[in-house]
């Protein structure tokens, strides 16, 4: 990934921050791209002064205005974007029939409708150069049900599917697009679904009550392992693969993603 460049959204934190870090160890010039940028500077300058080349971009995926700008002002002065990594997303947790409409529209906007915006502002430009790789980081739940995860898990099936379709499409300009299905990881989103500091024992030991079984492997994820998942989807040893979905959750879902 020598001087390729990448552009990563939800790239202040959790799964995101990882990405941008991998990357930019393997060479790679990365566009941080996030809607907090204070949190995004703090991440960004932690990078930087490891003499990492990452440029903080902020931006809302939400907005197709404010990414059409982000992803124009990237390739105007770092150059035509190689490799995009969708890592933005949010949760709500709740019964499905006591989401609210927020609920509901919040969730969509970043973790299915912000894949659309970034995907096909980037993709537009790839075309052109008939090059590219996107990898679009969605999640287990996608594939299978979870209790009073009803919008999140909708929202990362949609994002699964847009990418598979866009891969499908952009497959014949030598474009690829595959997508990261990731289990619990030790983030905050994990944390903040579990009161108490019991997020990682609770992962691993599984709730039966919620018909969720643990994890196999008898450990949550780092960040760190999804980012080197993505990092070998974007790769060229990875160059015959597309519209493929890599389950990185430790067993949890049995194999049956």
């Amino acid at each position: 990934m020598e001087d390729r460049i990448a552009l990563v959204t939800g790239a202040a934190g959790g799964i995101g921050e990882a990405v941008v870090r991998t990357l930019a160890e393997r060479g790679a010039l990365v566009a941080a791209l996030d809607r907090d940028p204070a949190r995004l500077a703090d991440s960004v300058g932690r990078l930087t002064a490891r003499g990492l080349r990452v440029t903080a971009v902020p931006a809302d995926v939400t907005s197709s205005a404010d990414v059409d700008r982000a992803v124009a002002a990237v390739e105007d002065t770092m150059g035509p974007v190689d490799h995009l990594v969708n890592a933005a997303g949010v949760l709500r947790l709740g019964e499905a029939r006591k989401l609210t409409d927020r609920d509901w529209e919040d969730t969509f906007a970043v973790n299915a409708t912000g894949v659309f915006h970034v995907s096909r502002a980037v993709a537009d430009r790839m075309v052109a150069r008939g090059r590219g790789a996107v990898v679009t980081v969605a999640s287990n739940a996608a594939g299978t049900a979870r209790s009073e995860m009803a919008a999140y898990a909708a929202s990362k099936a949609a994002a699964t599917a847009f990418t598979k379709c866009l891969g499908l499409e952009l497959a014949p300009h030598g474009i690829r697009c595959n997508v990261v299905a990731p289990g619990s990881t030790d983030t905050p989103m994990l944390h903040g679904m579990h009161a108490g500091g019991t997020a990682v024992r609770d992962s691993v030991a599984g709730t039966p009550s919620a018909y969720k079984v643990g994890i196999p492997l008898g450990k949550v994820a780092e960040p760190g392992d999804i980012a080197e998942a993505v990092a070998f989807l974007l790769s060229d040893e990875a160059g015959h693969i597309t519209l493929h979905s890599l389950t990185v959750d430790g067993g949890a879902t049995l194999g049956v993603q």
